[in-house]
């Protein structure tokens, strides 16, 4: 059991899920394993008792846990029955919910039948796609959970930001480790980038070796056991062959933020000789590669992102772009390398855009793309990202698609080297590390 003094909080998430303490709804807390679903769930437990709840009022499940390993739906209920103070609030905790047969049935019961709030977590938008949403629609509430910020990981690894005066006028941020070194903030930003943001990492240090073990192991847990596994619990037989999804796996990883269909993964696995053809013309089967597609969709190791046409005020149907949800695993799969930073930037831009509460899509405006479209209800921004904006071409390429916008929400550039001029033309410079760690 993991001692909760040592669990680093995650405020983002912590404050989410407590701001739904003792409401109605189901807390449904989603994300790839191992990204702090378990730690979250302990932070929560240590709160409620902190603030009086009594031990005995809490019920904690971890469905990982070979105790559980044969639960059906009725033991689930009759087990958490015994277990109900009468007269009092419990508090529910089930840890990968998913695994218990009928679990939905269970969990609605204790709704209906007990003075209760109820936090579970699963590693698959499978179970709230479906049999959750039949059961529980309009009773739960969804709080996704993602591996580390930047601004976490130098929380998680003791770095503290500090600013001196530099020679210029202006400030010189560097990042602080607890043994006194001081690090160029581009240096911990490099260590980010190649060795992501899964939390368990930073138990290890950042150490190579021990990193690639460690996320080897989530990977084999997310796509051999999990996809492989669901599929047998769903008496469905799609997804199958577990090279064919390592090799789908590896061209999702080595495209991503590349404009990609369903039929350019085929066609390529098909090149291949990895994917059987289908009818005369020799088309792969998009049927097929959709499905396993989906199945890394649904266990949160790749996220996909539409297009908007902004004139047309309309989302697209041509092609989208997938992004993989930390790039540590990237490197796991592809190994180290510098030749597509560009995408790599993106990659960590969506997903903080996303933390940050926004809905993302990529932006067309006549023939040019804009990277990123950020909405909430009240905000709106129109991202570019790039490596350096330094030479007269990049700027050409990234300024001319926000140009053609007219309207007045923010336009923004996001590089590691803005050059020396703020903005262009009311197009703001800024640099994506100055952006990342910014309240």
């Amino acid at each position: 059991m993991i001692e909760t003094h040592a669990l680093k909080k995650r405020e983002l998430y912590l404050n989410k899920i407590t701001a739904f303490q003792d409401t109605e709804p189901v807390k449904v807390v989603t994300g790839i394993r191992r990204c702090g679903k378990s730690s979250l769930i302990k932070l929560m437990i240590a709160h409620l008792k902190e603030h009086g709840v009594a031990s005995e009022q809490i019920i904690e499940m971890n469905f990982e846990s070979y105790a559980f390993k044969s639960m059906s739906g009725d033991d689930f209920y009759e087990y958490v029955k015994q277990r109900i103070l009468p007269d009092k609030r419990m508090y529910l905790f089930f840890d990968e919910v998913q695994r218990v047969p009928k679990w939905e049935d269970a969990v609605n019961s204790f709704r209906v039948d007990f003075d209760c709030d109820i936090y579970v977590t699963g590693s698959n938008a499978y179970m709230l796609s479906s049999e959750y949403a039949t059961y529980l629609s309009g009773r739960c509430v969804e709080i996704k959970m993602l591996p580390l910020s930047f601004k976490e990981f130098l929380y998680f690894y003791d770095f503290e930001i500090t600013e001196t005066k530099s020679a210029l006028g202006g400030f010189r941020r560097q990042a602080a480790a607890k043994n006194g070194e001081r690090y160029d903030l581009k240096e911990v930003f490099d260590a980010y980038l190649r060795f992501g943001g899964m939390p368990g990492i930073a138990d290890v240090g950042l150490d190579q070796e021990k990193a690639l073990v460690l996320l080897e192991g989530i990977y084999s847990t997310v796509v051999m056991r999990d996809i492989l596994e669901r599929e047998n619990r769903r008496g469905q037989k799609q997804i199958t062959d577990p090279l064919l999804l390592k090799k789908i796996v590896m061209f999702l990883a080595d495209n991503i933020g590349s404009s990609v269909s369903v039929s350019s993964i085929g066609n390529t696995l098909v090149s291949e000789g990895l994917l059987e053809t289908k009818g005369r013309k020799g088309a792969p089967s998009a049927h097929t590669v959709q499905a396993y597609v989906n199945a890394l969709l649904e266990s949160y190791f790749f996220y996909d992102i539409k297009r908007f046409d902004i004139k047309g005020k309309q989302y697209l149907r041509t092609l989208g772009k997938y992004y993989i949800v930390d790039i540590g695993l990237r490197n796991y799969l592809l190994g180290f390398r510098n030749r597509d930073s560009g995408h790599v930037l993106e990659n960590v831009v969506y997903f903080e855009l996303l933390r940050r509460g926004y809905d993302v899509s990529i932006g067309k405006v006549d023939n040019y793309e804009v990277d990123f479209i950020a909405s909430k209800p009240d905000d709106k921004k129109y991202i570019q990202v790039t490596e350096a904006m330094t030479s007269e071409d990049v700027r050409k390429r990234e300024l001319t698609p926000l140009q053609k916008i007219n309207d007045s929400y923010d336009k923004i550039v996001l590089s590691l080297n803005p050059g020396l001029d703020f903005s262009y033309e009311g197009i703001k410079s800024i640099n994506i590390i100055d952006w990342l760690i910014e309240e």
